[in-house]
């Protein structure tokens, strides 16, 4: 891919390596986007309101993250790439089976994405790291974060609930 022209302190080389990682993870974002929209259209089960509504705030999630690294790659001097031939070619994460509506079904497989794209960022921010680009690495760092705390959200509606017998609710012991 060539540059534009810039005055960014970055070298071409490495604002060159950066802008593919980020056009990279924009793709593997958009993807992931795509399939949680899928898990909240078709998510059926007792508990699919909250569900419904939990993934429509991960959608404006992933959303807002893909759109602060599409416009980090431009600001780099590259172009953001986002569409479906691109993302393609690029993400690893496989499709979401549109057989899959039941809550928990599709609570599982959502929790294996977004753990894998927790992973991808992981490399990611690694990656911008070595390049000193502290800035791309904070975007991604950012970005992780909210990857992560969903996937909490995930696996927490994936445990069972814990009942009155459960020894550790409750338990007052003094942890010192």
């Amino acid at each position: 891919m060539n540059l534009r022209p810039s005055r960014h302190p970055l070298d071409a080389q490495s604002r060159t390596k950066v802008v593919q990682l980020l056009n990279d993870t924009i793709a593997v974002l958009i993807d992931l986007r795509l399939q949680v929209k899928q898990a909240h259209w078709n998510v059926r089960g007792s508990n699919m309101i909250a569900i419904h509504e939990m993934l429509d705030g991960f959608v404006d999630q992933l959303d807002e993250a893909t759109d602060e690294l599409a416009e980090r790659a431009v600001a780099l001097g590259g172009r953001a790439l986002g569409t479906l031939p691109g993302i393609g070619s690029v993400t690893s994460l496989p499709p979401l089976p549109p057989e899959a509506t039941g809550s928990f079904d599709l609570l599982e497989l959502l929790a294996e994405r977004y753990a894998a794209v927790s992973a991808v960022l992981g490399i990611g921010i690694n990656h911008a790291q070595v390049v000193d680009d502290e800035v791309t690495a904070d975007l991604l760092i950012s970005t992780t974060h909210a990857i992560d705390k969903n996937l909490w959200f995930l696996e927490s509606h994936l445990e069972p609930e814990f009942t009155d017998e459960d020894p550790e609710e409750g338990d007052d012991t003094p942890l010192l």
